[in-house]
């Protein structure tokens, strides 16, 4: 059986990502540090559905058994800046493959904590890497974004274009991320493979992203906050899809080429103000719009290709925005009015 590290599976794409690879067969080793960047009872939650108690889980560096999938599913509660609890994992296990997700995420949030992003983004980035490094892993992903490409007006963005003005923190990174994956690809042979991801929608996912903010202010008749008075569209893509394209990457077992990058999207980009209508759709309620400048650090628009992703590992984006967004709100009228 395949054993597989996953770095913040308590969040979004890490959880769905877990019980993807554990109905596969194969073994998660899953770390968090379930900050409080947003609503740690979600992340909690989402531990839960993988069998992870949460009066377990609040403790660091306490092996945790799943509940539901055994030895299939194990939990640690952990830093990525904390190396010595990193290099003890490391020194437990021999990974076949590490998948880092975990970062801190949010562009605007880079803006009022930048530490934070120093902390977790750069410098647990690098622990990985060394952990990867002296424990001989010989495949890492890792998670970057499509806030990378800055307010390029060249679209859809390709990952062969300039991404050497990011207008953001967090963007900056996320760059620095790929800048490091390829020194170690170069120096140690670790095939480092980093997938850009594109706005991620769907159920289970984070409250500081737009189809949470948006459907939980229409359901409760609260205004909606609009940037660049809705000037903007985003490549939406849903979890199924971007899922569906990590596992393809996976089931790749071709170690020649060492760094690789790629798009992930649903390279179908979306109005803002088609999205809420698509919203108000499913819920049966209107919205209340504010509309506002645009935000710093914020950009007004993103549009994968996903053209090699599609030829070198078969990725098909299938699921459509109003599939998606009805898929979306189901789940939130349940886990909220459960």
């Amino acid at each position: 059986m395949k054993t597989i590290l996953i770095t913040g599976v308590a969040g979004f794409i890490g959880y769905h990502l877990a019980e993807k690879l554990i109905n596969k067969n194969i073994q998660v080793i899953g770390i968090d540090n379930v900050n409080d960047y947003y609503d740690v009872q979600l992340k909690y939650d989402r531990l839960k559905e993988l069998g992870i108690d949460q009066e377990f889980a609040t403790n660091f560096s306490q092996k945790i058994i799943s509940s539901k999938y055994e030895e299939k599913m194990i939990f640690y509660r952990m830093n990525l800046e904390d190396r010595q609890a990193l290099e003890n994992l490391f020194n437990s296990y021999k990974f076949d493959v590490v998948i880092n997700l975990a970062a801190q995420a949010g562009v605007r949030y880079s803006i009022e904590n930048p530490d934070a992003y120093g902390q977790s983004n750069l410098i647990g980035f690098l622990n990985i890497l060394e952990c990867c490094r002296h424990q001989n892993v010989k495949k890492m992903l890792y998670a970057s974004s499509s806030s990378i490409y800055g307010n390029s007006s060249d679209v859809p963005f390709s990952t062969t274009q300039n991404v050497d003005h990011p207008i953001s923190l967090y963007a900056a990174t996320k760059k620095a991320n790929e800048l490091m994956a390829h020194a170690y690809s170069h120096l140690y042979n670790i095939q480092t493979i980093g997938l850009r991801f594109f706005t991620v929608y769907g159920p289970w996912g984070r409250p500081d992203m737009a189809m949470f903010l948006f459907t939980n202010a229409i359901l409760n008749h609260q205004p909606l906050k609009v940037f660049n008075h809705g000037d903007l569209s985003r490549d939406f893509t849903y979890i199924d899809d971007i899922i569906q394209g990590i596992d393809k990457v996976l089931e790749n077992d071709d170690l020649n080429e060492k760094y690789q990058l790629y798009n992930i999207g649903n390279s179908k980009p979306v109005q803002l103000m088609d999205f809420i209508t698509e919203i108000e759709n499913s819920t049966g309620e209107k919205a209340i719009l504010e509309m506002y400048p645009m935000q710093a650090g914020d950009v007004n628009q993103t549009w994968a290709d996903v053209s090699d992703l599609k030829e070198k590992f078969d990725y098909n984006p299938s699921i459509p925005v109003e599939e998606g967004v009805s898929n979306f709100v189901k789940w939130y009228k349940k886990y909220y009015h459960k």
